[in-house]
């Protein structure tokens, strides 16, 4: 089966195609990152139709989309969320939501803590034995984070770097961790964000009116 991805939880936007064996083994045909945090509306459609090209298939030779749930900011990820569920629909494939730090942690071994950047000096964070999360996700701010048996960190390399233990390659969602991630592929559930926090917007209060006297 060949499978769309998508991620916009961190600044790569992410698009690729993996194929996926009946046995589970996930193969990477084209995958297309743009790092640009302010770009997620313009870049997502162009990668997403350059990584089907790039793999020599078409939109109908999909089978299934995976889209990286977050933790991210809520412009981010209502992006990367909404053009899922709009191709899911528009093609009839089931839709399947990860959360994007277990596309990252997945790829790793031992103990690992997984950090994001959740701006305003925090980090989205989760811990990770093999692998499999043992903790999290959440948000805090990197002093709050215990490291506790933490032998790694992974993530965005600015703030993986406040962390005084080594630092792993793996330092944004990849599309096949992405696929690896699901565990739903039997009943795709409904997508639900993991925004952890208020958005940074917040909507205008109006002034209450004042009565004038004639």
């Amino acid at each position: 089966m060949n499978v769309l991805t998508i991620d916009t939880a961190t600044p790569a936007v992410t698009a690729g195609v993996v194929r996926r064996d009946e046995d589970g083994t996930v193969h990477t045909l084209a995958e297309r990152v743009t790092v640009d945090a302010r770009a997620h509306a313009e870049q997502l459609t162009p990668n997403v139709m350059g990584a089907v090209s790039d793999a020599g298939i078409t939109v109908a030779d999909l089978g299934a989309v995976v889209v990286g749930c977050g933790p991210g900011p809520f412009t981010g990820l209502r992006v990367g969320m909404a053009s899922a569920a709009a191709f899911g629909h528009a093609l009839g494939i089931p839709v399947h939501g990860v959360c994007s730090l277990d596309a990252i942690g997945i790829h790793t071994e031992g103990d690992v803590l997984v950090v994001t950047d959740a701006r305003r000096r925090e980090v989205y964070w989760a811990r990770y034995r093999d692998g499999i999360r043992v903790d999290g996700p959440a948000v805090n701010a990197p002093a709050d984070v215990a490291l506790d048996s933490a032998a790694a960190v992974a993530g965005s390399p600015d703030h993986a770097a406040l962390f005084a233990v080594p630092r792993l390659d793996v330092v944004y969602p990849t599309s096949a961790g992405l696929v690896r991630a699901v565990t739903d592929w039997d009943d795709a559930q409904p997508l639900v964000p993991l925004y952890l926090r208020r958005p940074d917007a917040k909507p205008s209060v109006p002034k209450p009116s004042v009565a004038v006297r004639k």
